[in-house]
């Protein structure tokens, strides 16, 4: 028997998904949570052989989950859920160490299939994913630009140019020099705006 946490923050997809795979005769799910902090107590508690992680949850995402993952349960393999079909996110969430990654979209025999390939060891990528990013574009952003937007992203909406500054020791101009032209040439009106695409395409 595999036995699986299942996290999703969407509480009808987590219950279908979780009925869906109850009816396979090798899968148990034996706990579900509905964010990021309550999967890694889930999996910090339960072991399971595979953790079903929704990649866009409350608190930790999908990609820190199994960050977490590899970093304190590395016995337990993960598999991603997307209903966005993002090269960044795919690219996230295996350098996290996920072992698969499939779409809300894949059929709940699909999702089965996989979580059996994963449990014995192999990986998964949605063909049309890894399509997608394989043909994404080349960041038009400088090393500096990208440093000063990761900069933002871990100081979050209320991170002031002084702190972001901080960070990456530099002054607050420049580093408000350094968002303008990442947010010119990302064609974007605000700089939360521009962490977002950076991160949807994975250069940040």
């Amino acid at each position: 028997m595999i036995r699986l946490v299942l996290a999703d923050d969407e509480s009808l997809t987590r219950g279908a998904v979780g009925a869906l795979l109850g009816l396979e005769s090798d899968l148990t799910v034996v706990a579900e949570a509905g964010d990021g902090d309550e999967a890694v107590a889930a999996i910090a508690e339960h072991r399971p052989d595979v953790a079903v992680l929704d990649v866009e949850m409350p608190g930790r995402d999908g990609a820190e989950v199994a960050q977490w993952v590899k970093a304190n349960a590395p016995e337990v393999r993960c598999i991603i859920l997307t209903r966005h079909a993002r090269p960044g996110v795919l690219r996230r969430a295996l350098a996290a160490g996920a072992a698969g990654f499939v779409t809300k979209s894949a059929p709940a025999t699909q999702l089965a299939d996989v979580i059996r390939r994963v449990h014995g060891g192999g990986r998964y990528v949605d063909n049309d994913l890894a399509m997608t990013a394989l043909t994404t574009e080349d960041c038009p952003l400088t090393d500096r630009e990208l440093e000063v937007l990761r900069a933002v992203d871990a100081a979050g909406p209320a991170g002031t140019a002084a702190d972001i500054a901080a960070k990456v020791h530099l002054s607050a101009g420049t580093v408000r020099n350094y968002l303008s032209a990442a947010m010119q040439k990302l064609g974007t009106a605000t700089r939360a705006e521009a962490v977002e695409q950076a991160r949807d395409h994975g250069w940040i």
